[in-house]
């Protein structure tokens, strides 16, 4: 914070006070008026330095070697106007408050003034206001500067963030991709050990072995569906037009012998085009469908399939008359390898609607569960509509 900035934000809003120091930069073509202008600022509790420019070229030259806290202007001036000096500070790319200090300025004329940019305006025989408006326009200026902080530090946060999150996935990625091969030869002599010696040693022994096939096996399937989870995170994505209906009977296809071995029924209609990457929005609608029919209880599961234009983007439905989820894990089911029933009710590792997530939110939209009157799960996500801006399309040409 500046000296300036630090005095002007312990005030209270009285008129002062303690002695604050302000560099001025007067643009001005009259000593007297000047002097004036300064004496109503030391006069208001202002320890003023001040420089008195008259042409356009001092004031760019002065702004550059000593750049003020604030910039009183007088509006006409014989070559060029106060307004000029509000571009030239525009130009520098500094944030320098200007105050318009003219003899005569009409309402319409000052309104049109602050539209552009100036900071305030105070007439030659109103000076008692100028303190004033300068300490307002100084706190005006420390409210930039701190939201300009604080902007920057958010976006720094994001942009590590981004790069801790990126770090993780490749961590996973690797750590899952070279953990599969001591992982296999784990599993496969643990299953050597149960096809060679069951029934050779006691019934303790057989439990024993047991228990090690089904934690290997376990493992490995779980670091597969870590290595599925990063590389949705890791993968390039290609969005473009993409036909969900087309989408839809790929993973009806994909899902062919589960859809016949429990007689499910997947009905959809209406389908748009939305932009998608066509490969991961089928795994989206793949894992739902299985997840319907997995979770379909004593039922015939019929899954449901629809979308909606709300907002200038696609809500995209996939409803069934499963099980259900109970409200209070409506949040929990999204992260992965969490589950709401153990494996001898339900197999799987709990990762299919956590990538879903993923894909969508790397897609730019956003899935949730919501209720329905009939038993059952309604799934809705968010995609972009088939309009592509201008940029996006010469990005596919």
């Amino acid at each position: 914070m500046t000296s300036v900035g630090a005095e002007i934000s312990r005030e209270t809003g009285s008129f002062a006070e303690t002695k604050v120091k302000l560099r001025v930069l007067l643009v001005e073509d009259n000593a007297a008026d000047a002097e004036l202008v300064l004496r109503a600022l030391r006069g208001s509790g202002f320890e003023v330095i001040s420089d008195l420019v008259q042409s356009a070229d001092d004031f760019r030259r002065m702004v550059r070697s000593n750049c003020p806290d604030v910039v009183l202007a007088d509006y006409n001036l014989p070559q060029w106007t106060g307004m000029e000096a509000l571009e030239m500070l525009r130009h520098e790319g500094v944030d320098v408050p200007l105050i318009l200090v003219s003899g005569a300025l009409g309402d319409v004329k000052a309104v049109e003034c602050i539209k552009q940019g100036a900071t305030d305006y105070v007439l030659k025989d109103s000076l008692t206001r100028l303190p004033t408006s300068v300490r307002r326009a100084l706190q005006e200026k420390e409210l930039r500067r701190q939201r300009k902080k604080a902007e920057q530090d958010l976006s720094q946060k994001v942009e590590e963030l981004a790069r801790s999150n990126a770090d993780l996935e490749q961590f996973a990625y690797v750590a899952s991709h070279d953990l599969q091969e001591p992982l296999r030869m784990i599993a496969n002599y643990t299953q050597l050990l149960a096809e060679r010696y069951r029934g050779k040693l006691d019934e303790q022994a057989d439990k024993y072995i047991g228990y090690s096939v089904d934690g290997a096996v376990r493992m490995q399937g779980l670091i597969q569906d870590l290595l599925k989870f990063s590389r949705v995170g890791t993968e390039e994505i290609e969005p473009r037009t993409t036909e969900s209906r087309a989408v839809v009977e790929q993973a009806v296809k994909n899902l062919q012998a589960a859809i016949q071995e429990s007689g499910a029924v997947v009905k959809w209609n209406g389908l748009p085009a939305v932009i998608a990457d066509p490969a991961q929005l089928t795994q989206v609608f793949q894992n739902l469908i299985a997840n319907a029919i997995k979770f379909h209880g004593a039922v015939t599961p019929v899954i449901q399939i629809g979308a909606e234009n709300k907002n200038h983007e696609w809500v995209l439905t996939v409803s069934d008359n499963g099980i259900g989820i109970p409200a209070k894990s409506w949040q929990d089911i999204f992260v992965i390898f969490r589950r709401l029933h153990t494996r001898t009710e339900y197999p799987g590792n709990g990762i299919g609607l956590s990538v879903c997530k993923k894909i969508i939110e790397r897609h730019g939209g956003k899935i949730w569960i919501e209720a329905q009157a009939k038993p059952g799960c309604c799934f809705k996500f968010t995609l972009p509509m088939e309009t592509l801006s201008k940029a996006a399309q010469a990005g596919q040409a």
